[in-house]
């Protein structure tokens, strides 16, 4: 019964074509030299990943927040760095005003010197190396700024110091001001790379699907195990019960149920025989299959998509980091106030007043709380939303989704539960009860463990029917299946096997069966799978937030028209993960923000490519390590609970960067003495005090980040 199940139920099943894939784009294509497992040797597995993007997301966005994912482990620094940092706190006076807890002793000031000094190598080490890769780049932001502010606190407190000792005058030093510095930049960076996780490698997760040997058969039927990388177009391979495919290829004997949640993000299996097309990759079922080889290395499912997503890797990000933006304004405002601090006061005063001011100036610049500003949001956005199934892998992903034009989304398992379910019932001839019906249709199914087949089973169960018990069911090849009971014939058949019409409301994108009686039509069922409760209202949300949605699938053109018909939106069918690609690529191209939600492999490399990639949390690892955010749970509601938060965290991120950065473009300019001329300069405990005032309201402000309870 099982073996012929795929006949009976053929005219069913959704087919996902993957042969549109452009090859031609591919021809040629070289992978690096790193490969995912040992005894892999050649370049045309696909098997093979590119490790240099091993460890970043996206197009670019890994280099998130001041490029901290390159420059070591800030809690371990940040830890390290806590004792050097406290003891030079309690040991030096701030801005020369002598604190409560404060104290010293005999030479206690060259302690601290070379407590500093320690600390500078150690602690500073991350923001130096962030702060070239920004110069590099041309582009000094937030570590060019914290290197400057670290450098002239320490430079000068160095020479105030050994000037104390040669010159017996007393000059104010800043180890304080550059220990309190140093240790809530590493707090800042370490908070936020707790609450952002790192980005998963879907070039590795590819490559993990497919198996590292094949079992080739032989002329004379004797199996050698040979490695993936050595196959030919044209080799026969056996694939045992459980086993993943090991490439592309053409069954020519045996049955079973294949796996294919790589081509749709689901785990339906879909039952195939001889002359149906395998991807490798693809996970066996219980049967033994013999298989041809038809693709190998570069022309292989996987080496193409796994092409598709290294492309995606080498876009930029379109991320306009604020925090960076705010830091590189006051990069170049600090040195500008500095440079006409020096100059003007070199020539009213003396050098030893005009050196006071610069430093003064671009101590003043780098603001503690900026470094907090950003983490603390981050890290209370990263809570709320883990509590609702959340979880943002890339925090710039946050700030993009606000700006979003276009949302692309999948259909099967994103909008729609991805299940056959039974739609509707009916009955033709008035003689039979709905319950009949379904009995008759129950009993006639219940041999096969085909999904559509259990759907009708389960909806008997649903409703309390018991089967009707059937002497003898047989399959009849590319139609349906009949059987006999109570002495009549019964076939569930297709509407084209039937060969004429009947006047039943089909809803769209479903598969209609009938159950005929000794010849006659007696009843209906119409299989689909089903939108999910949460689908509609996403839609109207986007359109809210001005995103507009674009439903982008395998599927064929009926089932996805039936789906894009009741939710109102755009849709593109028959699409391969090439199709998808080139979808987001295209939208991109003319200037818009794109966000991608999907949940399998042929997801992957538009997840990859999107501004923003979304993977919904029952779909393959491929997907999840592609994306900027993962949702746990796959309910469409989530996506809009993304899109809140998205919103919220970048308003908090804003109001913190004026709270945090804004008292400085006020403080700079009088830090650097303009106003000294009627007698207003910046006292140093007045400085102190606005710096921890700012600070306090940046925590403040990050905890009130709330989203709300979405009615379920």
């Amino acid at each position: 019964m099982a073996k012929n199940d795929k006949d009976h139920h053929h005219h069913q099943d959704e087919q996902v074509d993957h042969s549109k894939m452009d090859h031609s784009k591919h021809v040629g294509h070289s992978y690096h030299e790193d490969q995912v497992k040992e005894g892999i040797q050649d370049d045309s597995n696909p098997a093979k990943i590119h490790d240099d993007h091993a460890h970043h997301n996206h197009g670019g966005h890994d280099h998130s927040d001041h490029g901290h994912h390159h420059h070591g482990n800030f809690k371990e620094i940040f830890l390290k760095s806590l004792p050097l940092g406290i003891v030079i706190l309690l040991l030096s006076p701030m801005m020369d005003v002598r604190l409560p807890f404060q104290f010293t002793f005999p030479y206690s000031d060259i302690v601290v010197a070379v407590l500093a000094t320690i600390l500078l190598v150690y602690g500073g080490k991350p923001f130096y190396q962030g702060a070239i890769a920004e110069f590099k780049e041309k582009a000094p932001g937030m570590m060019a700024l914290i290197s400057l502010g670290i450098s002239v606190s320490y430079l000068y407190s160095i020479y105030a110091v050994v000037a104390r000792y040669v010159t017996g005058d007393h000059i104010m030093d800043f180890f304080f001001e550059f220990a309190s510095l140093l240790l809530i930049m590493l707090l800042g960076h370490w908070i936020e790379m707790k609450a952002v996780g790192e980005a998963g490698d879907a070039q590795k997760s590819l490559a993990e699907l497919v198996p590292k040997d094949a079992h080739v058969v032989l002329e004379d039927d004797s199996i050698e195990t040979r490695p993936v990388n050595e196959l030919k177009v044209g080799d026969l391979v056996r694939v045992q019960a459980g086993e993943n495919v090991p490439a592309d290829g053409i069954i020519k004997r045996g049955t079973s149920r294949i796996n294919e949640a790589l081509l749709t993000g689901e785990s339906k299996p879909i039952e195939k025989g001889a002359g149906d097309k395998v991807i490798g990759g693809s996970t066996n079922g219980a049967g033994i299959l013999y298989l041809e080889v038809q693709e190998t290395g570069d022309q292989s499912f996987i080496s193409q998509v796994q092409t598709l997503i290294s492309q995606a890797q080498d876009q930029p990000s379109r991320a306009e980091n604020l925090a960076q933006k705010v830091a590189g304004w006051l990069f170049y405002i600090a040195i500008a106030a500095a440079f006409l601090a020096f100059v003007v006061w070199l020539y009213i005063a003396d050098i030893q007043t005009a050196v006071l001011f610069t430093v003064t100036t671009l101590v003043i610049a780098c603001p503690h709380a900026l470094g907090l500003a950003i983490p603390l949001v981050i890290a209370r956005s990263t809570s709320l939303g883990a509590s609702r199934g959340l979880l943002v892998k890339d925090r710039e992903a946050l700030e993009l989704a606000t700006k979003a034009d276009v949302m692309i989304l999948d259909k099967t398992g994103t909008l729609t539960t991805g299940e056959f379910k039974v739609l509707n019932m009916e009955t033709l001839d008035g003689q039979h009860t709905e319950a009949e019906i379904a009995a008759l249709m129950a009993g006639i199914e219940g041999g096969s463990s085909h999904p559509i087949a259990q759907s009708i089973v389960q909806y008997a169960e649903k409703q309390g029917i018991q089967p009707v018990h059937f002497d003898s069911i047989d399959v009849v090849s590319g139609a349906g299946i009949e059987g006999n009971a109570n002495g009549r014939k019964y076939e569930l058949i297709s509407q084209k096997a039937l060969g004429r019409d009947v006047a039943v409301d089909v809803p769209k994108g479903a598969t209609l069966s009938i159950l005929v009686e000794d010849g006659n039509p007696i009843g209906t069922v119409a299989l689909g799978d089903e939108l999910k409760e949460t689908s509609r209202t996403l839609i109207q949300a986007l359109k809210h937030y001005n995103i507009k949605p674009i439903m982008a699938t395998g599927d064929n053109e009926t089932a996805a028209q039936g789906v894009a018909e009741e939710l109102g939106i755009e849709y593109r069918a028959n699409q391969s993960p090439q199709d998808k690609y080139d979808l987001v690529e295209s939208l991109k191209n003319n200037g818009q923000t794109v966000i991608m939600v999907g949940d399998g492999v042929n997801d992957a490399p538009s997840l990859a490519i999107a501004d923003v990639g979304i993977a919904v949390g029952a779909g393959t690892q491929v997907a999840i390590d592609s994306a900027d955010v993962i949702l746990t749970q796959s309910d469409p509601g989530d996506i809009e609970s993304f899109i809140e938060l998205a919103n919220k965290t970048t308003s908090k991120m804003k109001q913190n960067l004026v709270w945090g950065a804004g008292y400085n473009f006020i403080a700079i300019p009088i830090a650097a003495g303009v106003l000294a001329s009627i007698g207003i300069t910046l006292a140093p405990a007045a400085g102190a005090v606005l710096m921890s005032v700012s600070t306090v309201i940046v925590a403040i402000n990050a905890m009130t980040l709330k989203l709300r309870n979405r009615a379920v």
